[in-house]
């Protein structure tokens, strides 16, 4: 079991990376964009460590507080949660 949900979470934050990598492409290229609800849908899912490394690794959403606020909050709740359901 904990290498199904490992191995969900290594899927979830590599699509959460890529997508915030493919939204600030995008961007810089004028192009339809990635929307911001599935940015955080996937943040919200497990993916909030790639979404937040590629936020500043991109330097994309860092100035949005919704962004650079929120992802960084879900993160802290998901660590608590699963320090929890690990004790």
């Amino acid at each position: 079991m904990n290498k199904l949900i490992l191995s969900y979470l290594a899927y979830i934050n590599i699509a959460s990376f890529i997508l915030f990598g493919l939204d600030k492409w995008k961007a810089v290229h004028d192009q339809r964009r990635v929307r911001e609800a599935v940015l955080f849908g996937f943040s919200i899912c497990g993916g909030s460590v790639g979404g937040l490394l590629a936020m500043y690794l991109f330097h994309h959403k860092t100035r949005k507080p919704a962004f650079k606020y929120g992802i960084p909050v879900i993160l802290i709740l998901q660590v608590v949660i699963i320090w929890f359901l690990m004790r």
